[in-house]
C-alpha cells in the first residue's frame, strides 16, 4: 500500500500522466489539438519556458528559501539586447547571444552577492533587481520597441531543422541531458544538493557553499538571458516586458516536476515535464476562452495544490 502510495506521489509520474491527459482533453475540446504540427508548436512554446524555468531550477535547488522572481525582467533585457546587437543582420547572432546571456550572468551574480553576503531574503533581492531592470529598461527604451530579431534566428527557433522538428527543442533536449549529467553524476550537482539539504553540515564538509550559491544565482541569469535571445526569435521583435509573463511559471514548473521549495530534493527532468504540462494547460484554457485572469487564478491555485500533494519536505532526487 505504501509503495502505491509512494508511486502516486511520483512527480514524473503525475506530470507524465498530466501531459496525456491534458492531450487527451484538448483534443476533445477542440478536434486536431493533438495533430503533429500542434504538438511541436506547443513544444517549442514549452522549450522556451523550460530553458528560463532551469536557472530557477538550480536556484530553488540551493535552498534557504531561494528564488528569482527578477527572470522575467532579465528575460526582457534579453531579448533587448538580443534585438538591438541582431537588429535583422544573421551575422550578428553569436554576439547577440554572448551579450544577452552575459548581461543575465551579471545580474545573477549581484542577486547571488546580495542573498548571500548582504543576507538579504531572496524573495526582496530579486523582486528589487527587478524594479531595476524594469526601470532601466524604461529610460533607456523609453518604451519603445527596438532591435529586431535575424531571419535566421526565427527559423532556427520557429521553423523545422531536421524531421519537422525546430532547432530550439534540440538545444533544450541537450540542455535537459546536460542539465541531468550534472546534477546526477558531477561534484558541483552534488554539491547543490547538500548545501540544499543541510547547508551547515555541507560547510563542514569544507563545500564553499556561499561561492557556489552566488553561482546558482548567476546561471539562473545567463538562463533567463539565453530565454531572451529566444523569445525574441518566436515573437520577431522584442518590447520591456516580454518577459513578464514567465515568472509565475517558472516557479510552477519547477514544483510540478517535484523540486522542493526548501531546496536540497528534485530534478530537471521533472521540471522539463512540468513546463509542458503547464503549456497545455494554458493551451487548453485558451481553447476554453478564459480570459488571462482566469489563467492566472488556476496557475495559482494549481501551485497550491501541488505543495499539498508533494509537501514542503518532499525529498526527490532523478
Amino acid at each position: 500500500m505504501n509503495r502505491f502510495v509512494d508511486l502516486a506521489k511520483n512527480p514524473l509520474l503525475i506530470s507524465s500522466v498530466a501531459i496525456l491527459a491534458l492531450l487527451v482533453i484538448g483534443e476533445l475540446v477542440s478536434p486536431g489539438f493533438a495533430r503533429g504540427d500542434q504538438i511541436v508548436r506547443l513544444l517549442t512554446v514549452s522549450a522556451i519556458l523550460g530553458i528560463a524555468a532551469a536557472g530557477q531550477n538550480l536556484v530553488i535547488l540551493g535552498g534557504r528559501e531561494g528564488i528569482d522572481l527578477s527572470i522575467g525582467a532579465v528575460i526582457s533585457l534579453g531579448a533587448v539586447i538580443a534585438g538591438n546587437v541582431m537588429n535583422g543582420s544573421d551575422a550578428a547572432i553569436p554576439l547577440a547571444f554572448a551579450a544577452a546571456c552575459c548581461a543575465g550572468f551579471l545580474i545573477g551574480l549581484v542577486n547571488g552577492l546580495g542573498v548571500t553576503y548582504l543576507r538579504i531574503p531572496p524573495l526582496v533581492m530579486t523582486l528589487g533587481m527587478m524594479g531595476v531592470i524594469q526601470g532601466g529598461l524604461v529610460v533607456l527604451s523609453r518604451g519603445v520597441p527596438s532591435g529586431n530579431a535575424a531571419p535566421a534566428l526565427m527559423a532556427f527557433v520557429n521553423r523545422s531543422a531536421f524531421l519537422g522538428i525546430p532547432g530550439i527543442l534540440f538545444v533544450w533536449a541537450a540542455i535537459v541531458v546536460l542539465m541531468a549529467l550534472m546534477l546526477k553524476r558531477t561534484r558541483f550537482g552534488w554539491s547543490i544538493y547538500a548545501i540544499g539539504s543541510n547547508e551547515n553540515a555541507a560547510v563542514l564538509t569544507g563545500l564553499p557553499a556561499r561561492r557556489i550559491r552566488v553561482l546558482l544565482y548567476g546561471l539562473a541569469g545567463l538562463f533567463g538571458g539565453f530565454t531572451g535571445v529566444c523569445v525574441i526569435g518566436y515573437t520577431g521583435n522584442s518590447f520591456i516586458s516580454v518577459g513578464d509573463q514567465y515568472v509565475l511559471p517558472s516557479v510552477i514548473a519547477v514544483v510540478i516536476g517535484g523540486t522542493s521549495l526548501s531546496g536540497g530534493a528534485g530534478s530537471y527532468t521533472g521540471t522539463a515535464l512540468g513546463a509542458i504540462a503547464l503549456i497545455l494547460l494554458q493551451s487548453v484554457l485558451t481553447t476554453l476562452n478564459l480570459e488571462f485572469w482566469g489563467r492566472q487564478v488556476i496557475f495559482g491555485v494549481t501551485l497550491l495544490l501541488l505543495m499539498l500533494l508533494y509537501g514542503r519536505q518532499a525529498r526527490l532526487r532523478v
